[in-house]
């Protein structure tokens, strides 16, 4: 009787153990498919390092580009080939895709370079598909920076297929876990198909007639954006300002301010606006900032230099191990670095994702969160990004949930959505750990249909059906 007695009490202890228990056997025990396939069903908080204008997979883009009743009924040419002599300056860029209007402006001689987006043969078509990622060995931040953006072109002036662009991500996002998605996704710089500037309360109305439709509203993904300055620019300071006066007028939707750019320019540097943020907060209520910073090879102060223009978050910070009077102040604070994994490897600030110092800052007390940044020109998604953290650093099931919690607790979302998202993400937690919980609960797994992506499949050579 004592024996039968200590066994239902062993029996239920071990029923009761807490998930990272049972997380650990599933990372000892589980194939890689498997490990794979149960972080795509992980619920996953938030993404809020996100550029928009770089996360439509190169399909999607071709896709809106070449549907006239996704982009408005415009028509997009691509330059295939160099017969005729081009203007001094003029860079030498294949692929690179204009409008019909801009297409109309041309010389008769140099239409002739170009074809209709939609009537491209099979190689030229994979030609202009891979031209807008990263997904050749020997490809970096010169390919990033310097060809893909003006391959792409003028196709981002398009409102229609701008959010058709977001849509898309919504609904992968949410297919992957995702409760909330913070973009930098701005409302001016868009034209009709006469090239005409499109006014920015225009722009904000059709944004929030989009996000209002079912599709969109179905994805189980609430979404913010920020707007962003680039901050090398010569007229940054003028932009800054003037992206505090639309914020502000539009906080039910932008929530915060970005400053981004390559920081290898040099003009952009931090410390350049602080009298520019000091002069704003003088007439501006709060308005959170989430800059770029440390996205650099070698040692510098930026990061300390950005937190004290007023950001609270710091995007990727990959030097900030080279900064350790920064690193110090840091620890247990209220600064959140957006760790951006896939991104520091392509672009070559950690080619070897196992040096990064990622681990280094979540287990002395940083607070990070797992993010995307540009996915369509990686090619990937948020589950590669825990995938990767899991695999190279043995992330326990507690750090897991951490970052999830994290990516949500510093969001800039309004305060009364946040509680709302934290608890529907504590709620999704434990749901899930009760699911897999049970020695066998892994066969549950069949029913998870993960979505991959060409970085899956080159790193990992997952390619699921």
């Amino acid at each position: 009787m004592k024996y039968l007695l200590w066994l239902a009490v062993a029996l239920s202890c071990a029923h009761a153990a807490p998930f990272d228990q049972r997380f650990e056997i599933i990372k000892r025990t589980a194939n890689p498919a498997e490990l794979y396939t149960l972080l795509y069903a992980l619920p996953k908080g938030g993404d809020i390092h996100n550029h928009m204008g770089g996360s439509g997979l190169s399909e999607w883009w071709y896709e809106f580009a070449t549907n006239p009743e996704k982009n408005g009924g415009d028509t997009f040419y691509t330059r295939v080939k160099f017969s005729t002599p081009i203007e001094t300056g003029q860079p030498l860029i294949v692929y690179r895709t204009i409008r019909k209007y801009a297409y109309a402006q041309l010389a008769d001689a140099e239409k002739t370079d170009y074809v209709e987006l939609s009537k491209l043969t099979a190689e030229q078509k994979k030609g202009w598909l891979d031209g807008l990622r990263l997904d050749r060995q020997g490809e970096g931040r010169h390919e990033f920076f310097a060809w893909i953006w003006p391959r792409r072109g003028q196709i981002g002036q398009n409102i229609h297929v701008s959010t058709e662009i977001l849509v898309r991500n919504l609904q992968a996002f949410g297919a992957e876990g995702l409760r909330y998605l913070e973009t930098q996704f701005g409302a001016d710089g868009y034209s009709d198909n006469d090239g005409k500037a499109i006014p920015v309360e225009t722009a904000v109305a059709f944004i929030k007639s989009r996000l209002a439709r079912s599709d969109a509203v179905n994805s189980g993904v609430t979404v913010r954006f920020q707007d962003t300055v680039i901050r090398f620019a010569a007229d940054a300071e003028r932009s800054l300002e003037n992206t505090y006066h639309f914020i502000d007028a539009n906080r039910d939707l932008w929530v915060g301010i970005n400053m981004a750019g390559i920081e290898e320019n040099g003009k952009g540097y931090p410390a350049r606006f602080l009298q520019k943020y000091r002069e704003l907060r003088r007439i501006f209520p709060t308005l959170p900032l989430s800059i770029h910073a440390g996205e650099m090879d070698g040692p510098d102060k930026h990061i300390r230099d950005t937190l004290l223009l007023g950001a609270s978050r710091i995007g990727h910070g990959v030097n900030l191990i080279q900064d350790p009077d920064t690193l110090l102040l840091m620890r247990n604070n209220q600064f959140l670095v957006e760790v951006n994994l896939i991104s520091n490897q392509l672009l070559e600030y950690t080619p070897d994702l196992s040096k990064h110092p990622f681990p280094e800052y979540l287990r002395t007390g940083v607070p990070v969160c797992l993010n995307t940044d540009d996915r369509g020109m990686w090619d990937s998604n948020l589950t590669d990004e825990y995938y990767t953290a899991v695999t190279l650093f043995n992330l326990s099931w507690n750090e897991i949930v951490q970052l999830g919690r994290n990516s949500l607790a510093y969001s800039f979302v309004q305060p009364e959505v946040k509680t709302k998202l934290l608890a529907d993400y504590d709620a999704s937690v434990k749901a899930f750990e009760a699911k897999y919980l049970p020695a066998d609960s892994l066969k549950q797994l069949a029913a998870v249909k993960p979505v991959t992506y060409g970085y899956a499949k080159r790193t990992w050579g997952f390619e699921f059906k």
